[in-house]
């Protein structure tokens, strides 16, 4: 199988043995993102914000591999609280506003680095 190795520093370098996404065949599995500041390595405050940045994070990766959220089919979203749901829905129905990609969303006992909210994505070429 033909894989790459997708990395951009516009984007939070992994925070353990992963890639930032892997590109198989026409398909990009991008990495659980965290709101991140790929400046600083530091989360930043409120769930929205986190929100809003881990899906900018993941854009920036989207990018290096020449895609964009239009291209992405399957997204899976990890929450701290089940609270922040609604909050969450609001800032990723903006990156999705029509046809949206197949998505779940899991409530977790606890996300990396304290993180609020974690968004992985599938994106196909």
């Amino acid at each position: 199988m033909d894989k790459k190795v997708i990395a951009t520093k516009n984007a939070p370098a992994a925070v353990g043995p992963y890639s930032q996404a892997i590109r198989a065949g026409g398909l990009l599995f991008v990495s659980g993102q965290l709101g991140l500041d790929p400046a600083t390595g530091k989360l930043v405050e409120g769930v929205e914000a986190q929100a809003l940045l881990a899906l900018d994070n993941m854009a920036a990766i989207l990018a290096e591999a020449g895609m964009g959220f239009a291209n992405v089919v399957k997204a899976t979203v990890l929450l701290a609280s089940m609270d922040d749901f609604a909050k969450v829905n609001a800032i990723y129905a903006k990156r999705f506003p029509e046809n949206p990609p197949a998505r779940a969303a899991y409530a977790v006992a606890k996300l990396p680095l304290g993180g609020l909210v974690e968004i992985e994505a599938i994106a196909a070429a």
